[in-house]
């Protein structure tokens, strides 16, 4: 298991290492949890060892992503205060500490941009499309980005198409490299990973985590193809209701949207 005191430091993985980000969109805690005990996300386990349970600071996916590019990633639920792994410079923050990496950009693509990575977003649900204004204000954070219906919600192997062009897109890096991959595998609609059902539910939910883990090493791969060590930062922004307490859906306050699982690890070349 990946604990705190284990967990590689961020400021030590800028410069030397490439770095992936990946929001499971709309991944529950619960399920997450049940699927990793369970032995049918073995991926995750191999990777992460655990999920950590941790509250998102959004209900929906464009605040959570703002949050998180600003240094504000799922906070832990045990008391505080939790130093953060990365923060934009802001004064009298009292959640940054000496192994806190502050940059002096309002957003982490910015941040190590100016680092001198070579920051790419490939985008999953509606919020990283590119085709309306709001939908182009986070991928305009990087310095490219990519999207395509075959990577949206709608799609069954949308994960599969964001591997097939981050492929093209490792084959010509050079450079640290900062990869964000917007996952929208779990986001509704997603009964099309549960053979013959009609509605969204738990099962199908699971069914989609469970086709996203069979990618996991694939991705994995990828981001250590070029024989540097990848600082990985993977979580949900946060989960959603399948008709718990009458809540379907999110961007409401209740505990299985607030609650997500995160995990924080160094893939090394040759492992995957």
């Amino acid at each position: 298991m990946v604990t705190a005191a284990s967990r590689p430091r961020f400021a030590d993985a800028v410069g030397p290492c490439d770095i992936l980000f990946v929001t499971l969109d709309t991944l529950r805690y619960d399920v997450a949890v049940s699927l990793a005990a369970s032995g049918r996300t073995p991926a995750v386990v191999r990777a992460a060892g655990a999920w950590e349970r941790r509250h998102s600071p959004g209900s929906f996916t464009y605040a959570a992503h703002h949050a998180f590019f600003a240094g504000f990633l799922p906070t832990p639920v045990t008391p505080g205060p939790h130093p953060r792994p990365y923060a934009a410079a802001f004064p009298g923050s009292e959640t940054t500490d000496d192994d806190t990496w502050v940059f002096d950009a309002p957003d982490l693509p910015s941040g190590l941009a100016a680092a001198g990575y070579r920051t790419v977003c490939l985008g999953g649900v509606g919020f990283f499309t590119r085709r309306t204004p709001l939908g182009s204000v986070l991928p305009g954070l990087f310095t490219e980005s990519h999207w395509e219906p075959g990577f949206g919600v709608t799609a069954p192997g949308c994960l599969d198409a964001q591997l097939d062009r981050l492929t093209e897109i490792v084959a010509g890096a050079a450079g640290p490299l900062f990869v964000f991959v917007n996952v929208a595998a779990l986001h509704q609609p997603n009964r099309h990973y549960l053979p013959g059902a009609r509605d969204d539910s738990l099962a199908s939910h699971a069914a989609a985590l469970e086709y996203v883990d069979s990618r996991l090493p694939r991705l994995f791969q990828l981001m250590t193809s070029r024989g540097r060590a990848c600082h990985t930062v993977m979580c949900s922004d946060h989960g959603t209701a399948y008709g718990e307490d009458g809540y379907h859906g999110h961007r409401v306050a209740h505990e299985v949207v607030w609650t997500v699982p995160y995990a924080e690890f160094l893939l090394t070349p040759g492992a995957w």
